[in-house]
């Protein structure tokens, strides 16, 4: 059996962002695929993505799991955390241990440490001057990342803000602005039709969403499309 190592991880991780440089593409999948494969590569526990809308306003488009996306909603709610930090100042931001993290953002703190989290690190998704969201990594172990895993997240980082802004130029602000509230509209339909599957299944949240991924993935269809075609009930997921 050939054993996959971390460095082919992230080969394929880049490969799959990459390919949407060149072909039509789906955002949500997009970043889905991204939080999925960091989990993998650097060794975390949940990870998520918030990103900016038109307006400025952060939005959790992307999680692993409830508890992560749960922990961005707190940040939001709260106004404190790493992931609005790392927004706020274009930079990456690291706590390794949980005193850190009590005495920056006690109520991120409080939530984290509950979930059994250690660490937390988060990461800009920025090309040049502009930032329009954060890539987040949380663990169950302290420490920071090392300097090698800092850099490649954020090289995927940076390929999944250029696949999101392709084709746009930056000075013309408005469709960039079109382009990212697409996807953040894209995200309600999809939570929305999580919890009509989950509820029409009886399963949980996440594997309500793997059943609309992996039905849009076979049929080669938005998955913004799967979950309104569920919703509007076009569509009864087997």
């Amino acid at each position: 059996m050939t054993t996959v190592t971390r460095e082919h991880r992230l080969v394929d991780a880049f490969v799959a962002l990459t390919d949407t440089l060149v072909a039509d593409y789906d955002v949500v999948d997009l970043l889905q695929t991204l939080v999925d494969r960091v989990v993998e590569i650097f060794d975390a526990t949940a990870a998520g993505i918030l990103l900016a809308s038109p307006q400025g306003e952060l939005e959790v488009l992307a999680s692993t799991d409830e508890g992560s996306g749960f922990l961005g909603l707190l940040q939001l709610s709260a106004g404190e955390g790493p992931c609005i930090e790392c927004f706020a100042t274009g930079l990456p931001v690291t706590a390794g241990d949980r005193e850190e993290m009590h005495r920056r953002w006690p109520t991120f703190a409080a939530a984290s440490e509950t979930s059994g989290l250690a660490s937390v690190h988060a990461i800009p998704m920025r090309l040049r001057e502009t930032t329009i969201g954060s890539l987040n990594l949380f663990r169950e172990s302290g420490g920071a990342l090392g300097a090698d895993d800092a850099l490649a997240a954020q090289a995927l980082a940076d390929v999944a803000t250029i696949s999101i802004l392709q084709h746009r130029n930056l000075e013309h602000s408005t469709l960039a602005q079109q382009q990212l509230q697409r996807a953040l509209d894209s995200r309600i339909v999809i939570e929305q039709a999580k919890g009509f599957v989950a509820h029409t299944h009886h399963v949980g949240t996440d594997e309500a969403f793997t059943l609309l991924r992996e039905h849009a993935r076979s049929h080669q269809e938005r998955l913004a499309d799967v979950a309104l075609a569920v919703i509007e009930r076009r569509l009864v997921l087997p």
